[in-house]
Formats: C-alpha cells, structure tokens, sequence
C-alpha cells in the first residue's frame, strides 16, 4: 500500500495509492474514497497518538469486527454480535460509521473482495507487533511477504473497480505496489529507524556487512550505501517489471497510474542523487520533478 509520499498524486497522508483524483473515473471516485479512508484509519490506528502497541492492538481487533459486520451487512447476512462487541456488531451503530457507511455501499456496489481488506488489516497488525518488538525482517522475501499484505492488496482493489482482472495485469499490480512500498521504506529510513521500524533485510545486511549497530547509530558506511544501492535498484527493477500495467488499465486511470508510476521511479532517482545516504537524510521532490515526471509518463 501506491506513490511515494512526495509524487504528485493527491494524496495527504496515506502513501499507496491516489485518491480520487481528476484521472480517475467519476463513478470509481466514491468507491475509491471509501478503501482510502478504510487504510487510512486502520493506519491511523496503528501509528498515531501515543497507544501502547496492546492498546492498538486490541482498537485494531475492534475495528476489524466492524469490517466483518459490514461485509455481513453488504452481503444480506445479519451481522452477530460477539460478547466484546455486543451491539455494535451493526455497522450502523460503529464509532467509525464515516469509514464503513461508503465501505459497505462499495462493497455492495462493486462487490470487492474482503480478504484483500482483511490483507490490510493483518499488515496494520504485523507493523504494530514488530515495531513493539523492534523486530526487523529476516529476508527480502520476508518483506516482500509483508508488501503482499500491506500494499499489494490496494492495486487489485483499484483493478477490480476498473474490470482488469486477469493474471498477469494482477502480477504486474503486485509488482508496482510492493516497489512503491519498497521506495517508502528506503526514502524513510532516517525516519523510521528512530521510531523502531527497521525494514533493511538482516540476510542482506549481513551479505554487505552491515552490523546492526550500524543501523541502529545510522552509520552512512561506505557498507551501508552499497547496500541501501542494492534495494534501491531491487525496486527500481520490480518497477519497471509492472509499468507495462499503464497499457491494460483503461482510460484516465491509466494516465493516473503512469504519474505513480513515475513518482516512484522519481523518488528513486532523487535517493541515488543523495548517493543512497538516507539514513540521515529523507529526499524530497521538487516543483521542477514534475515536468520531467510528466514527459516521462506521456512517453511510457
């Protein structure tokens, strides 16, 4: 869960994906909205204000029964209440009535599939733990795991809004999403380290010698730019892999997806332009980015 924070799609906080833009369809905006505000509340949940991690653990818990009521409620089947939820097993009477009024209308409507809400809610959940935890991951193929919950879900909801449902248009979704997670991560790496969140792979900080303390005193060694190198061309080639995706999805959201596309691509250029050395600083676009954003995407 999608550009990077700095792309020029509107978005004002979650990163992943564009939120109703003027691209997208008239009639997707609304749908849109709704699994945009789903994500953005169940990350609110798990990152802001100053919760234990058993505190947003457990809102998280509550929040997810109230998505399994919606969907009863979406698909004719009575909600049941559960003895920690009692009534507000009814999505009518949920504290978070805003998210889940327009979700249950979109699950409805356009009958998107809940497990890949479900997805986003176990990688709200995961964060929280490991973050608690200080638990990094211990492969690439670990975090790539991660991404698949926490990221990829988004694209195959917005394809399926847009009826692009076969296999390889949902490979080449995966591929964008995860690399615009990825992109986040190493953008964010002064950022996130402090907070607890270690996302660099242990095998392969092991691989580029790169110990730990390194990490942890965000140390920019000669050790940690190769390896901070390394993601970075990792999601540069997974990006690349899936922006075939911009031929298949139709229409203006087609040219939305380009302008992610390009944000990610962007801020990738902009990491290996700090020479990969953001474990000290976090970098940014530019107003003259997004020219060369545009003339890229109109050339994709």
């Amino acid at each position: 869960m999608h550009p990077p924070s700095d792309s020029p799609a509107p978005i004002t906080h979650y990163e992943n994906f564009p939120v109703a833009s003027f691209l997208c369809p008239a009639h997707l905006r609304a749908p849109i909205a709704a699994i945009y505000h789903f994500a953005r509340t169940a990350d609110d949940i798990a990152d802001e204000g100053d919760a234990t991690a058993a505190q947003r653990i457990e809102e998280l818990q509550a929040y997810r029964q109230d998505l399994v009521a919606t969907c009863s409620a979406a698909s004719g089947i009575p909600p049941v209440a559960t003895p920690s939820s009692g009534d507000s097993a009814s999505p009518s009477s949920t504290r978070w009535s805003q998210v889940f009024g327009p979700l249950q209308v979109a699950l409805q409507t356009h009958h998107l599939p809940p497990q890949l809400l479900h997805d986003l809610l176990d990688a709200f959940v995961q964060d929280t733990e490991k973050s608690a935890a200080a638990e990094g991951y211990a492969s690439h193929a670990e975090l790539l795991d991660y991404c698949r919950r926490s990221a990829n879900p988004v694209g195959r909801l917005l394809l399926h809004l847009y009826g692009v449902t076969d296999a390889l248009a949902l490979e080449r979704s995966d591929a964008i999403c995860s690399a615009l997670q990825l992109i986040n991560f190493w953008q964010d790496l002064s950022v996130d380290i402090p907070r607890g969140r270690y996302y660099l792979p242990q095998n392969d900080c092991s691989r580029f010698g790169v110990p730990q303390t390194d990490i942890l005193a965000q140390r920019q060694t000669e050790n940690a730019t190769q390896l901070i190198a390394h993601c970075v061309e990792t999601a540069r080639a997974s990006m690349r892999f899936g922006s075939s995706l911009v031929h298949q999805v139709p229409g203006r959201a087609g040219w939305e997806l380009r302008l992610v596309v390009q944000g990610g691509l962007r801020i990738l250029d902009r990491i290996e332009a700090l020479h990969y050395a953001t474990l000290n600083q976090r970098p940014t676009l530019r107003w003259w980015d997004f020219p060369v954003m545009l003339w890229r995407a109109v050339w994709m």
